[in-house]
């Protein structure tokens, strides 16, 4: 059986989407942060980078987020959740995805965790406030980008559609949150009412109140 280890609203929360939008098997394992759990001896003979998540399949042990997203989308690839290998769809995938966790996600980071990346607090404010800046021009671009799609892909949700959801989850505490943005809000209250992305918010203690429509929408 396939094993994720998690926390909630953790970057295992992506591929924890795709194992449920998928309707496989797995067992859900907690990785306990706020006693550092990650950072414990029998976690990093696992993971030897102490981060979170990491997925088990038999012998094979996959760490990072995306490539887990991208590993269970081709294992069932007839869910296309992920588009044809070497179709132009495909190299969309793959540059949407990069720009995610490269650019977005890693702009987050430093929006949330300053004091990882400084020592005073006045270059942590100032390093706040920049990512802020630069996080608030990745919204506007990717709020342009779904302006006449219903998809980051077009018509076709993909692992990409599940990877943005938890990044903005983690950007709702912006001064201008992805739900501010017209495009975004609209695309992301549809996710909502995905049965996986509902079923893990339940499960990962996220309350979906902000993304109700007034009417449901069948997936």
């Amino acid at each position: 059986m396939f094993k994720l280890f998690y926390y909630p609203l953790n970057a295992s929360m992506a591929p924890h989407f795709i194992l449920e939008a998928l309707q496989l098997e797995f067992e859900l394992i907690l990785v306990d942060r706020k006693s550092k759990q990650q950072k414990s001896e029998q976690y990093l003979q696992l993971n030897p980078s102490g981060r979170i998540p990491t997925f088990v399949d038999d012998e094979l042990i996959l760490s990072e987020s995306a490539a887990i997203c991208l590993y269970l989308a081709d294992l069932k690839a007839d869910a296309n959740l992920i588009p044809a290998l070497g179709s132009p769809a495909r190299a969309k995938c793959y540059q949407w995805l990069m720009y995610l966790t490269n650019t977005l996600q890693a702009e987050i980071m430093l929006f949330s965790y300053p004091e990882k990346y400084t020592h005073t607090a006045t270059a942590s404010q100032n390093l706040v406030t920049k990512a802020g800046q630069n996080i608030n021009a990745m919204l506007t671009l990717i709020d342009k980008e779904l302006a006449d799609k219903d998809y980051l892909l077009g018509e076709n949700l993909s692992v990409c559609d599940f990877y943005l959801f938890m990044l903005a989850v983690w950007a709702d505490e912006l001064e201008k949150p992805p739900l501010a943005f017209f495009n975004l809000a609209s695309y992301l209250k549809i996710l909502a009412q995905h049965p996986a992305i509902i079923k893990v918010c339940d499960k990962e203690g996220l309350s979906l109140t902000d993304y109700q429509l007034p009417h449901s929408i069948e997936y």
